[in-house]
């Protein structure tokens, strides 16, 4: 599987702070043999992230994109409004799961507002900034992130019997 990563930070953008997200992300995708093929900072503009999205997802740049920060209630946090505008269908209940994961954690989940959709062949995830909390919304919905993308990528077999609490 390969995978991109696009951390949103104005900051980070700017010089003023190292991301530490996305390489949490890449280091944790790596232990399970997924490929990182794309990292990048940019600000959080709405329009921004739409292209960046945009150019990943219609250029099969990878299978899964992760998203890391502007998912709170901040003004600046647009992550999740430029991803509606990217995707052509939403996975809500894989939002829900992280939410409810990270609930776990903190009630500061509850402010979260990640979305999660398909856009050509790629599976599109928003995750929080933080790289512990990045990490654990990914740790929350590994299990079904694989069967996804088989999915996404055309996998016509029969799923049902296959995957069982």
């Amino acid at each position: 599987m390969r995978a991109a990563i696009l951390t949103l930070s104005d900051k980070g953008a700017r010089g003023e702070r190292v991301d530490a997200s996305g390489p949490a992300l890449s280091a944790w995708l790596a232990e399970r043999g997924v490929t990182t093929v794309a990292a990048e900072v940019i600000a959080d503009e709405y329009q921004q992230i739409i292209a960046r999205l945009t150019a990943w997802a219609d250029s099969d740049t990878a299978d899964l994109i992760l998203t890391t920060g502007g998912t709170g209630v901040s003004p600046r946090d647009v992550t999740p409004e430029a991803t509606m505008q990217v995707v052509t269908r939403l996975i809500p209940g894989m939002a829900e799961l992280m939410r409810l994961r990270s609930m776990e954690k903190t009630r500061m989940a509850a402010l979260s507002r990640a979305v999660v959709g398909i856009r050509a062949q790629s599976l599109i995830i928003n995750l929080p900034g933080s790289p512990k909390g990045a990490v654990e919304n990914l740790e929350a919905v590994w299990q079904v992130i694989g069967h996804a993308v088989e999915k996404i990528r055309g996998d016509s077999s029969d799923c049902g019997e296959r995957f069982t609490l």
